[in-house]
């Protein structure tokens, strides 16, 4: 599956920079730049040793485009395990669009997107689990979502799944062999040693189920409503979290008529923030719409932060409000604790089963509290997934849910006394949706989608 053209494309970003990288990956990658590149001392590309830096000039004819700098980089070792050229050229959009042309005019093809990681997987330099992480890595949007990549770049995910797969395998090669010659090798008593392996290897495969979830939340973001009456403070608590006023904060009533959408690092974590309009009876048209609105991403939400105004008594509104919270992640959250009390924790303790913390989201207090509450309901207290396997996609968790169920009605045959050659079948099962992880039991259309979610030039 080894390509036989040669790639080139913009691997650095499209906007004004120090650096631009201009990447060639493949078998005519050091004679497409030959015919390029001028060296400042005068010699060819094909005379420079690989592995090797070199200062000189891009030419399109006899044309200057730009300085640069030639990084000459020879197959299997480099990103895509082919011959590699990376230019390193003024990093304006402009002048790297120039360099590209003149690659893509003496023997190069435009990359498609993920090729060069695609190229990296094909050539067996990754596997797929590995070249996912790579998309991973390049989408983190905090530091726990940063360390879950980069293991997983380095191998944790393949390592685990490898070594659960190699017992599968010296298991299934004992049944074959003493079906192949049962009298030269016995199966008597083995069902017992079998469960033995294959509940160790069910533990491992479960553990990374459940770690599924928490490192989905903390790559992506617990989707988080504020919902509330009309002024208790919501917009103020949008504006504190993001650290800018990016809602509009008046006395009035009902301004916010329409959800506001905020991506909040809050000390390591990351919420998908909503800000809703007020939620109360009213015969007001966009009013009326902007609160069904609020209780529609209410209903699909993570995490609910229900604002209630402790200055004011609680109304229906809010009681109605607090019934909704019933069976769904939430913190009630009793602001305005700068002004004269009205309404006290344990008054809304008793309405709802959600947590309550005192804040003043305009005085900027109780953000700690709610920081800390969060990891507490979402990640036991703690982010850090130091040591774990983390799966990245459902894609992953899908296969790895499709060997837990075959390690399952393994054992139960097991325990059932069915015939060996049926533990064989489901272990076979097993064995192949591990696969799926890696890459190797995947069709050209899996692999295809999968990569056509990279940028271009990666």
């Amino acid at each position: 599956m080894r390509s036989t053209d040669t790639i080139a494309a913009i691997a650095s970003g499209m906007t004004a920079s120090g650096i631009g990288i201009i990447r060639i990956s493949g078998p005519e990658a050091f004679a497409v730049s030959e015919r390029i590149c001028r060296l400042k001392n005068g010699k060819k590309l094909s005379e420079m040793k690989p592995n090797s830096v070199h200062y000189g000039f891009i030419s399109s004819g006899k044309e200057e485009v730009d300085e640069a700098l030639i990084l000459l980089m020879r197959a299997p070792h480099t990103y895509t395990a082919e011959d590699t050229v990376e230019i390193d050229c003024h990093g304006g959009p402009c002048a790297m669009r120039k360099v590209l042309e003149c690659a893509l005019e003496n023997g190069a093809r435009m990359a498609e997107p993920g090729e060069f990681t695609k190229r990296a997987f094909l050539n067996g330099r990754i596997d797929l689990s590995e070249a996912e992480a790579v998309m991973d890595l390049i989408g983190a949007k905090n530091e726990a979502a940063l360390k879950s990549s980069e293991a997983n770049l380095r191998g944790s995910v393949r390592t685990e799944v490898t070594e659960i797969r190699g017992m599968l395998l010296r298991n299934l090669a004992r049944i074959e062999a003493s079906l192949d010659d049962p009298e030269q090798l016995s199966l008597e008593g083995y069902g017992k040693e079998l469960r033995a392996d294959l509940e160790k290897a069910d533990d491992r495969i479960v553990k990374m189920l459940k770690n599924y979830d928490g490192g989905k939340l903390a790559r992506e973001g617990i989707r988080t409503v504020i919902l509330g009456k009309p002024n208790t403070g919501k917009s103020t608590l949008l504006n504190l979290l993001t650290g800018e006023d990016r809602a509009i904060v008046t006395d009035i009533a009902g301004t916010t008529r329409d959800a506001l959408e905020e991506t909040v690092n809050l000390s390591g974590i990351t919420l998908a923030v909503t800000d809703t309009a007020g939620i109360r009876k009213t015969n007001e048209p966009i009013e009326k719409i902007g609160v069904e609105k609020a209780r529609r991403y209410a209903e699909n939400a993570d995490l609910i932060l229900y604002v209630a105004d402790s200055s004011v008594p609680l109304d229906e509104n809010d009681r109605e409000i607090l019934k909704f919270l019933g069976g769904r992640k939430a913190i009630a959250l009793l602001n305005k604790t700068d002004l004269e009390p009205a309404v006290s924790p344990e008054e809304i303790e008793s309405r709802t089963e959600a947590p309550v913390l005192s804040i003043s989201a305009k005085e900027g207090t109780g953000l700690d509290e709610l920081t800390g509450k969060i990891k507490e309901m979402f990640f036991g207290g703690k982010l850090a997934f130091d040591g774990e396997t983390i799966l990245v996609n459902e894609r992953q968790k899908e296969a790895l849910s499709d060997a837990h169920e075959s390690i399952g009605q393994t054992l139960k045959s097991i325990a059932d006394g069915m015939p060996e050659d049926l533990w064989s079948i489901d272990l076979t099962d097993a064995y192949a949706s591990l696969g799926k992880i890696l890459g190797e039991e995947v069709g050209d259309d899996v692999i295809n989608e999968i990569f056509s979610k990279f940028c271009m030039g990666k």
